[in-house]
């Protein structure tokens, strides 16, 4: 029987992957781990997860068809787990990067019920914030 401990990485295709990286780094704080040019892969830590982003143009992105877009994604949302913080300095940062969201609502996840905010990255994938 398998059983499932957590998420370790998510893929995320784009059409302009640099914008994607540095959105994921400047604005959500996560670090660059590795990148393997030769197949048009940057890998980005995500606290004890990671978030792949591939070039649709380069080897790994053509295995995938067209790229994402507003009106046909492949992904629905992923929710990254964030650190306490007050709501509306969340909501000053995001509005200060120009970053579309939604409102704080009470939903349940997988350490149970919590705040949580939906965001947009540069390529249209929805995010959920998360609040311990």
């Amino acid at each position: 029987m398998i059983k499932i401990k957590a998420i370790d990485h998510i893929v995320l295709r784009s059409d302009d992957d640099k914008a994607l990286i540095a959105f994921y780094i400047d604005v959500l704080g996560c670090q660059l781990e590795r990148q393997l040019p030769e197949l048009g892969l940057s890998q980005l830590r995500a606290g004890n997860s990671l978030i792949d982003i591939v070039g649709v143009d380069s080897q790994l992105g053509k295995a995938g068809g067209h790229g994402p877009r507003a009106q046909g994604r492949n992904l629905d949302h992923f929710c990254l787990t964030i650190e306490a913080t007050e709501q509306q300095a969340l909501i000053d940062y995001l509005d200060s990067h120009q970053v579309p969201h939604g409102d704080f609502t009470r939903r349940y996840g997988s350490e149970g019920y919590g705040q949580s905010i939906y965001i947009e990255d540069p390529d249209h994938n929805s995010v959920e914030l998360k609040l311990p």
